[in-house]
């Protein structure tokens, strides 16, 4: 991905996701924002991001994680995942793999022991499906760990797991219980 359009994906992760504030733009209750609202607001407030409908339309298509959507009409914009803010992305619970891996740096292992895994100032945790996804993410803060989680007992015993457009699984919280953290 070229630096325009990094750049400009960072500055959607942080309206989307965390802070249409900073551009007085407005989400609806699921996250979506109108695309010639958003234009319009970025170009007259954020000086060194200059968006277009085909600068967006390149970033959701060209995206490696899939952070972004169209809506089906092609108006509106959202952030797949990954909100701090309380929106609403009508994700039905589904069947979870049988593991599922979360990347986190080794630092974070006693208070994970303690805690478990909360999505902080996020609305889900966020978990991977495979271990490579898994140690992208962990090597983001540090020396990486790959922890496994036992979704089938976690099923068993209540919790729900959603999937995001962009594959991402995510849940509300894991206990320690079910989070195997290697030696």
């Amino acid at each position: 991905m070229s630096k325009q359009l990094t750049q400009t994906s960072k500055f959607l992760s942080l309206v989307l996701r965390h802070k249409p504030e900073t551009i007085g733009l407005a989400l609806d209750n699921k996250g979506w924002a109108d695309i010639e609202e958003l234009i319009t607001k970025a170009n007259t407030r954020a000086t060194d991001i200059q968006l277009t409908r085909t600068l967006l339309h390149e970033i959701v298509a060209d995206n490696d994680k899939q952070r972004f959507a169209l809506s089906t009409d092609g108006s509106k914009i959202r952030a797949n995942q990954g909100h701090s803010l309380d929106v609403n992305l009508e994700l039905a619970p589904q069947a979870a793999p049988d593991i599922l891996y979360h990347g986190t740096a080794s630092r974070f292992l006693s208070s994970i022991a303690k805690t478990g895994l909360i999505p902080g100032q996020r609305q889900y945790v966020h978990l991977s499906d495979n271990i490579d996804t898994a140690k992208q993410v962990g090597q983001r803060y540090g020396k990486a760990v790959i922890l496994t989680l036992d979704t089938q007992k976690m099923t068993s015993r209540g919790y729900k797991f959603y999937q995001a457009k962009n594959g991402v699984w995510l849940t509300h919280a894991v206990p320690p219980e079910f989070i195997n953290i290697p030696e």
